[in-house]
């Protein structure tokens, strides 16, 4: 198999997020685009996703406010449902 060069250009940030990303998944970021390319030749198209699942900032920001709240004592809290819904209907 004969192999090439290719330029890339792309942000210097990026890279570097990539390469930190592909290395956690035990490749270099060139044995990432040659998976990524020959994927895309095998489905015909974009082929599918490799990543690190990770809640997005939002999710983190609420799950720290739920954390937070649980453990406020002046935050009302209830030992079910049913009396919560009680609470509600109030």
């Amino acid at each position: 198999m004969a192999s090439t060069n290719f330029s890339v250009r792309m942000d210097s940030d990026i890279k570097k997020q990539c390469e930190s990303l592909y290395k956690e998944l035990g490749m270099n970021l060139t044995t990432a685009i040659n998976v990524f390319l020959r994927q895309s030749l095998r489905v015909g198209g974009f082929p599918f996703e490799v990543r690190i699942d990770q809640p997005n900032k939002e999710a983190i920001a609420a799950m720290l406010e739920a954390e937070r709240i649980a453990k406020d004592p002046e935050v009302k809290h209830y030992s079910d449902v049913e009396e919560a819904l009680q609470e509600l209907k109030r």
